[in-house]
Parts: structure tokens; C-alpha cells; sequence
């Protein structure tokens, strides 16, 4: 399932804050209503981020809006996805906004194929996989990263189990990664974010394949938690790997200089619409950390299986 689409002048997001209850779209006129699409999370992961961000650039110039100025507002939306300022950057550079768009549009689901494919190379026949957040289709244009790995092993033939941690605070893995899943009638099991380590310890998990907001020199940028996962995989010994499309590269930073987004307090304090915690608590709410490149074992990419920046 598409991620996006554009028909008369128009961007449609699906609505990932609906998932998995409802399927609808959201329809994006403006490039201020795809900024709002961004920080609200409708439409989420780094690579979708990107896509949703060049579209944002194409309405502007449909629009006749300021397109430096448009540029400047797009890239505040979410500081720690790389993707958003690579394809802001990559539109400014193009003379035609939309067509630029739309190609990038098409280049997303033939990189994310190709990186499955390479992907599932280091998939085993009987693997069970652990995966964090929200990688696949959902998060790109189609098809996915992390999940896309785990996508095209399966369809290869190879009889595989995926474990999707729920992700908290607003449950990407329970929500969207076990929806995908299920949708592909790929084997899955949902588990609390801290019976992570308990599985690893018991011999349960093979390998673990996540995505990527960030990739940059010393360490990866990914959603919180993902730290605590890496930190698990190597005390079991059992391969951590990476899924991340090349536009997810920042080679101009190191990991000392990734701006960590800091989200609302209301994310942690309810699930759904229920309060979990007294109303007057104080939150801390990081939505991503930084796994260092002594834990992670590759980077799948479209052009092969890397090793840390």
C-alpha cells in the first residue's frame, strides 16, 4: 500500500495516525498542510519524510510561494531525519519542482526493491527476526526498508517469523509493523518494548533489522529504544543490522552533532486517548537515540551490505 500519492495538484498522505483502524488519506494542498502532515505524524519514517517533503516543495512553486522560504519552514519540521533535507535540497537544485518529485517518487520503491533484495541475503531459512518501530512500506513510498528485507525473504520461500516490539510511545510497531505484516500474512508476534532482551536471552531471536532516521559518521539515529535493542543483540551475540536507503547518509556529521527531536509530553502521558500517568507528571520525550557503530554488525543499502560510517 502506497505511503502517498499526487492527483490534481494535490498530495495525498495516508493517515498513519488512523492505523490500523481506519485507511484514509490525507489531502495536502499547501506545502504549511504537509508540514503539518510531518509534525503531526500522519505521515512518518524518514524515507516517506523525504518524499512528502519534495511534494511540499512542488506546491509551493504551484503555489508561487517563496521557495527558499518554503525550503527554510519544510526542513524545521523534523531536524533529525536526514531524508527531509536531502530532498528539499535536491528540489532547489531542479528546474522542474513537481517532476523532480515525482521522479523521486518512483526512484523511493525501486531503491527500497533493490535494498530488500540485497537484505535478504543475510536471512536464514527457519530465522526469527526481531524488528523495532516502523521500517516498512508505512515508512517510505511502498515496500519498506527493514521490513522490505524481511518482505522479500519471505516471498523468496524462506519460512520466517518476525517479533515487532510495540514501540512506545505512539506504538509504531503495534500499530503499523504487525498491520503490515499481517497484510503480507507474514508469521508475527507482537511483544512489550521490554521483553526485547528476555527473548534474546532465551535463544528466541536470530537476527534484529531496523531503520534508519539517520546515519552518520560514529553511530546511527533511530527511534528511541533502539539503543536499549542494540545494546541486548550484543550481549547475546546475535546480529544487529541496519536497513537504510543512501539518502539516509549524513557523511558531514558525526554523531555528537545529530539534533535529538524532542516531542510532547501528552505522547507519553496517554495511549490512544487513555491517561496512563497523573496529569501533573514531568516527561522526558526523546523520539530517537543513537546506536554506535561498535553494535551494529551492517548497513543494508542499494548498493550492498556496508559496514559503519
Amino acid at each position: 500500500m502506497k505511503t502517498m500519492y499526487w492527483e490534481d495538484n494535490q498530495l495525498y498522505l495516508l493517515n498513519q495516525t488512523k492505523l490500523p483502524d481506519e485507511v484514509s488519506y490525507y489531502p495536502c494542498k499547501t506545502y504549511q498542510e504537509v508540514i503539518k502532515a510531518i509534525k503531526t505524524m500522519v505521515v512518518r519514517g524518514a524515507p516517506a519524510i523525504g518524499i512528502a517533503a519534495a511534494f511540499a516543495m512542488a506546491l509551493a512553486d504551484i503555489q508561487d510561494e517563496n521557495l527558499e522560504k518554503a525550503a527554510r519552514d519544510i526542513k524545521e519540521s523534523r531536524p533529525t531525519a536526514v531524508n527531509l533535507f536531502w530532498a528539499v535540497d535536491r528540489i532547489m537544485d531542479s528546474d522542474s519542482p513537481l517532476d523532480e518529485a515525482l521522479k523521486m517518487y518512483e526512484e523511493d520503491i525501486k531503491t527500497n526493491q533493490l535494498l530488500g533484495e540485497i537484505g535478504s541475503q543475510i536471512i536464514e531459512d527457519g530465522d526469527t527476526i526481531l524488528t523495532h518501530c516502523n521500517a516498512g512500506a508505512l515508512a517510505c513510498v511502498d515496500y519498506g526498508t527493514a521490513l522490505g528485507v524481511i518482505r522479500a525473504a519471505f516471498n523468496s520461500g524462506k519460512q520466517i517469523k518476525v517479533i515487532c516490539d510495540e514501540t512506545r510511545p505512539l506504538g509504531q510497531g503495534a500499530r503499523l509493523s504487525v498491520w503490515e505484516m499481517q497484510q503480507e500474512n507474514i508469521p508475527v508476534k507482537l511483544i512489550v518494548d521490554s521483553a526485547a532482551g528476555y527473548l534474546m536471552q532465551q535463544g528466541k531471536i536470530d537476527k534484529v533489522i531496523i531503520g534508519a532516521d539517520r546515519v552518520t559518521r560514529g553511530g546511527v539515529a533511530n527511534k528511541i529504544g533502539s539503543l536499549m535493542v542494540a545494546l541486548a543483540a550484543k550481549r547475546y551475540n546475535i546480529p544487529f543490522y541496519v536497513a537504510a536507503p543512501l539518502s539516509t547518509f549524513d557523511t558531514e556529521k558525526n554523531i555528537e552533532e545529530i539534533v535529538i527531536e524532542e516531542r510532547g509530553r501528552e505522547e507519553v502521558l496517554y495511549y490512544g486517548k487513555s491517561r496512563i500517568a497523573p496529569k501533573n507528571t514531568e516527561v522526558i520525550n526523546p523520539a530517537f537515540d543513537i546506536v554506535p557503530n561498535d553494535l551494529i554488525t551492517g548497513i543494508i543499502t542499494e548498493k550492498g551490505i556496508l559496514e559503519p560510517i
